[in-house]
């Protein structure tokens, strides 16, 4: 179906010139229509040609903002067109009945600029509408994101009151930990418990992934441990590790959300001065430092929560009468230099070797903030890469037990 022909008026005074004027327009295919007055054309009128005789002077001022308007004389110095050209109206042809095919060109000319006139104001009213609503929504988000920051910062909160205390000492064994979350939680955690006057227990993980769903598996792994703790009856500690590595297997699975963990498990009795321990996937590996010599622990283990029915190793180690024994998270990997995992692994090898406290090693890997402010959410809302936690185990040398 051809589109419809824009509509043409013609304003001037009745007669053979008018007529002939509307034939003229119309041989290029345009509908016309002759008036003697503007409130004559329709609402659908695309454009009006004007004679500069057929409208006083004093309307010129306001005539063009009703419709797009050209305006034709017979002379360059009728009075009517100096008049309408000095008012604004810049489209004009002398002698149209001459220069028809120009006439007609202009008139398509004049339509096409006022069509994308009129396009340009919808398009900025479109905009102010869309900015106006981006404006809401922003708000809108803006008030949702500081909601989930107060959220996430009082989550954080609640994970660092389920945290053992600073540089605790249980049976000649000290215990310290620095933790800094990549945001606000943190799906790295840590404990150290005494069960009685002969064992102690402590355990390092570190959940897949970070923020609340990682954080909330954290409070579930302190929730089952000490439950499970309650539960043992201080028998065969050898198997207490591997035992509650494979049940917090099973737990994970169970609940369905994807989250799989890395974790260290150990009983350290007091008495035989002996680490019984097991380990799933722990990267990087405990290292256990002796008389200036640094070691991995020996074993290997699945993650917890990826595969149904695991076992998991059950280890072993002579704990030395001056010992430190260091776990770290693999952010951690992340703050050395290094092409290679085995290069990253080498240098915080030679870092902790270097280290005898937990603050050296932390400010070695430039995390220059205290473990007291970290814990207490002065590093909060600084983005790292991944969470960061490192714990030392130290002891024995001063147990005058």
């Amino acid at each position: 179906m051809d589109a419809a022909k824009p509509l043409i008026g013609v304003l001037d005074e009745p007669g053979d010139y008018r007529d002939a004027l509307a034939d003229t327009i119309a041989r290029d295919g345009l509908a016309v229509m002759a008036v003697e007055t503007l409130d004559d054309l329709p609402a659908d009128t695309a454009l009006v040609v004007v004679h500069a005789r057929a409208v006083p002077s004093r309307e010129w001022a306001t005539f063009s903002e009703r419709l797009p308007t050209l305006v034709v004389s017979d002379s360059r110095l009728d009075a009517d067109l100096l008049t309408a050209v000095d008012l604004g109206l810049v489209d004009y042809v002398v002698e149209p009945l001459r220069h028809g095919q120009l006439l007609r060109r202009m008139i398509r000319k004049a339509i096409e600029l006022h069509c994308l006139e009129a396009e340009r104001v919808r398009d900025r009213e479109r905009l102010a509408q869309l900015n106006a609503h981006l404006e809401e929504l922003n708000e809108s988000l803006e008030t949702h994101l500081a909601m989930l920051r107060l959220d996430q910062q009082a989550g954080g909160q609640i994970q660092r009151k389920l945290l053992p205390p600073h540089d605790q000492t249980l049976g000649g064994v000290t215990c310290d930990y620095w933790m800094a979350p990549s945001l606000y939680l943190s799906g790295d955690f840590l404990d150290f418990q005494r069960f009685d006057e002969r064992f102690s227990l402590f355990y390092f993980a570190d959940v897949s992934g970070h923020g609340a769903s990682s954080a909330f598996v954290t409070v579930l792994l302190k929730s089952l441990c000490n439950r499970w703790l309650a539960e043992w009856d201080g028998q065969a500690p050898q198997e207490l590790p591997p035992r509650w590595l494979a049940d917090l297997n099973r737990e994970l699975l169970d609940t369905g959300i994807g989250k799989h963990a890395t974790l260290f498990v150990g009983v350290i009795d007091h008495r035989d001065h002996t680490l019984h321990y097991s380990l799933g996937a722990q990267l990087p590996k405990p290292l256990l430092v002796v008389d200036g010599q640094v070691s991995e622990l020996p074993g290997e283990g699945m993650p917890v929560g990826l595969f149904p029915k695991v076992s998991y190793p059950r280890l072993s180690c002579e704990l030395p009468a001056n010992f430190q024994l260091w776990l770290c998270s693999d952010g951690v990997l992340e703050c050395l230099p290094g092409e290679t995992l085995d290069a990253r692994l080498r240098e915080l090898e030679q870092r902790i070797l270097a280290c005898t406290t937990l603050a050296q090693l932390r400010d070695s890997l430039a995390l220059n903030t205290s473990p007291e402010s970290a814990v207490e959410g002065e590093y909060e809302g600084t983005e790292l890469p991944d969470d960061v936690t490192i714990m030392l185990l130290s002891g024995f040398a001063d147990d005058h037990q």
